[in-house]
């Protein structure tokens, strides 16, 4: 909104001292983090005492851990708090028209609608399983086709590519050295060769038009299928204290990165990358959720003072698959996600090893030798009798040379 502000008073001559910084994508990210951490800081206290007058707390199964129950009554649907905290900024400092900002619009608000409606039933309705799987699933689908469709047809969503012998093209007009603006359905691949795949490879029969014309077959449903898993490895590592907003500032903070790398044609043409038009702005966006994210984290740290609920978990796994498709990084997912992509597989290993050892050994021999104490992983590793704190804090490093790894597959390939 400011950017367009400043654009409307210089095109009428109209000069405000200090207004002109609003050109620089680096000033605004820079503001947008900022601002969303006060709002997340400031406004989460009385959003948490809000929840709380209207009882809104935490209702605890007993699980037999340490220090569970305690936890009764803690204030939950504190995602709301990084939902206001990010959409305030974004919408004061990025072009909000720019397709990916509103693709990411959309996706804090549908997500965290989801998710707010099932805490709403749970806490509300007295619903204990709160919105049904089945409609979860319908939801995150239905974003997913949302993203697929727009990332395929818009016409504002385009990838410039180097051409194979880039460095003697020019070396004084980077631009010289890119490729036409082309749509594509082309991604990153880390630590391969030329590091770049693209969707229209998968239907081999066709002809090469035929297959970038009808790509959006094999596409989209892959979008789908990331909107879907990473949103529910985020809901399931949200279960002690700070794991989830800590997992996902360290995810968003190379996302961001990756966003400011991809949209600048100098840094694109330095590193060897697609260089992505108009997505310098997405670095502010990604910004200010992390600002919003470790705002919230202050009071989501142990001893939890507020849960972000359904509401927070759902939207953040959400808005990072989102976000690692725009940027062309979603096969990356595996390792920049591999706490929560841990946590999702402990789960369905467990539930797999039981049932097996069921129909083969019979049900006490199952119930007695489990993979794992508990499932998802944090929960093992409490009954294992580590603190929740050092069990956050070791998976946040863990998450960090995860993210380092990815990093390196800007050189390394």
């Amino acid at each position: 909104m400011l950017y367009y502000l400043y654009e409307y008073l210089t095109s009428h001559g109209i000069h405000v001292p200090g207004l002109g910084m609003f050109r620089f994508i680096s000033f605004r990210a820079g503001m947008a983090v900022l601002l969303s951490l006060v709002i997340a800081l400031v406004f989460g206290k009385k959003i948490i005492n809000f929840l709380r007058r209207k009882q809104m707390g935490e209702q605890v199964r007993d699980l037999g851990l340490d220090g569970q129950k305690q936890k009764e009554g803690t204030p939950t649907m504190g995602g709301l708090i990084i939902i206001l905290a990010t959409l305030i900024p974004v919408i004061l400092f990025t072009r909000v028209l720019n397709i990916y900002i509103v693709l990411l619009i959309i996706s804090v608000i549908w997500m965290g609608a989801i998710g707010f409606i099932d805490d709403y039933l749970k806490k509300i309705k007295q619903n204990k399983d709160g919105l049904s799987g089945k409609f979860k699933i319908i939801g995150q689908v239905g974003l997913g086709l949302i993203v697929g469709i727009t990332m395929f047809f818009h016409s504002d969503i385009t990838v410039k590519r180097k051409y194979a012998d880039a460095r003697e093209v020019s070396r004084n007009n980077v631009e010289k050295n890119f490729l036409p603006t082309e749509k594509s359905t082309v991604s990153t691949v880390p630590f391969v060769k030329n590091n770049e795949f693209d969707y229209s490879g998968l239907l081999f029969w066709m002809s090469p038009q035929e297959a970038e014309e009808w790509s959006w077959i094999v596409f989209i449903p892959f979008v789908i299928f990331i909107v879907t898993a990473v949103s529910n490895g985020a809901n399931i590592a949200d279960g002690i204290d700070g794991l989830a907003a800590g997992a996902s500032v360290v995810i968003l903070l190379t996302l961001a990165f990756f966003a400011y790398l991809s949209g600048n044609i100098i840094f694109a043409d330095y590193l060897n990358i697609m260089f992505l038009p108009n997505m310098g702005e997405t670095t502010i966006f990604a910004l200010a959720l992390v600002g919003a994210v470790i705002g919230f984290f202050w009071y989501n740290t142990y001893p939890a003072q507020v849960f972000m609920g359904d509401t927070g978990s759902l939207m953040l796994g959400g808005v990072i698959a989102v976000l690692a498709i725009i940027l062309r990084k979603e096969l990356m997912i595996p390792v920049l996600c591999g706490i929560f992509l841990i946590e999702n597989i402990s789960v369905m290993l467990q539930v797999a090893v039981f049932k097996y050892r069921k129909r083969k050994y019979g049900l006490e021999y199952a119930q007695n030798n489990r993979l794992f104490k508990m499932a998802p992983l944090h929960h093992h590793y409490q009954k294992e009798g580590y603190h929740e704190s050092k069990i956050v804090n070791r998976m946040i490093i863990m998450g960090v040379l995860l993210a380092i790894i990815c990093l390196i597959t800007l050189k390394v390939r």
